[in-house]
């Protein structure tokens, strides 16, 4: 099997490119720019996706494309260039070559509780931050292609991570975490692994999107005290109901340190997905959540 990895040096894509190689696959990694990431990816050829589509592309079987600007940032512009127009210019290089397109559990209504959402409920109309509506725009590109494969996990974490478990701990202050929501909401996390194992399945797996997380969901504080546990020993979590933390996000002193509208609709309500197409149709087997090996990551 011969694959293409779009954002080959990222968090995913590095995943996808150490998955594909166990396998024995021949695997071409296009990073934005030469040694990007903590250090280079073998093999890797620079190519950034926002700028046009890739000359002489190789010749592969699939693309996985993990490439994306995943941010909460409100310019507009790097976030568009990235996940709407990258994706373009990933298709015009592919022509008719079988696409895994990695988006977002973000694409489900923003504005109300993600309770084991099936794939037929995405993309919504509306959503509050460039990140969500752009990757909602890509999936609308891509409805219709043929030898199209379309993920989406929530909150993905494991080795590398560079957003979920980064975002925690420089929220801590002192010794507190003060977190929206209440501890028992319920949340679909995807281990980068089982994110990976997913993305090789859809090289050659049915067309279709998909929904990708570990196991079974778990409780927003039992997964906060077990990544605390693992790095940030005696930290307390403290909870804010959330329209009170909707109100403290409004004071700039706040928000600047993440308590944002995006970070509240994602932490303090439910954000769990249905995984039937995924088992069922690719064969997903996922493991249940777990932070083992978190103290290195």
């Amino acid at each position: 099997m011969r694959i293409a990895v779009t954002g080959a040096a990222g968090f995913v894509g590095r995943a996808v490119v150490a998955a594909a190689r166990d396998r024995g696959w021949e695997v071409h990694p296009l990073v934005r720019r030469p040694g990007a990431g903590e250090r280079a990816v073998a093999g890797e050829r620079c190519w950034d996706v926002a700028a046009g589509p890739l000359p002489d592309p190789p010749a592969v079987d699939a693309v996985v494309h993990c490439a994306a600007a995943v941010t909460d940032a409100t310019d507009p512009w790097p976030v568009w260039a990235a996940n709407l127009h990258g994706t373009r210019h990933v298709v015009a290089s592919f022509p008719g070559v079988r696409l895994v397109h990695v988006s977002t559990a973000s694409v489900y209504d923003p504005y109300r509780p993600t309770v084991l959402a099936r794939e037929d409920a995405a993309p919504v109309a509306r959503y509050p931050t460039p990140y969500g509506a752009s990757k909602a725009a890509a999936e609308r590109l891509l409805a219709g292609r043929p030898e199209t494969v379309v993920l989406r996990p929530h909150a993905v974490y494991g080795p590398g991570d560079p957003t979920l478990l980064p975002r925690v701990l420089a929220a801590v202050r002192g010794a507190a975490l003060v977190v929206p929501g209440h501890p028992d909401v319920r949340h679909t996390l995807t281990a980068v692994g089982v994110l990976a194992d997913a993305a090789l399945r859809g090289c050659t797996g049915p067309p279709g999107t998909y929904n990708v997380g570990d196991a079974a969901p778990v409780t927003l504080d039992r997964a906060l005290s077990a990544l605390l546990a693992a790095r940030a020993p005696g930290v307390r979590i403290r909870y804010l109901p959330v329209p009170l933390a909707h109100a403290l996000a409004l004071l700039p002193p706040v928000r600047a340190r993440g308590l944002t509208a995006y970070a509240i609709g994602h932490l303090g309500v439910e954000r769990t997905l249905d995984l039937t197409a995924a088992r069922t149709v690719l064969g997903l087997d996922p493991p249940v959540t777990s932070f083992a090996g978190a103290a290195t990551w």
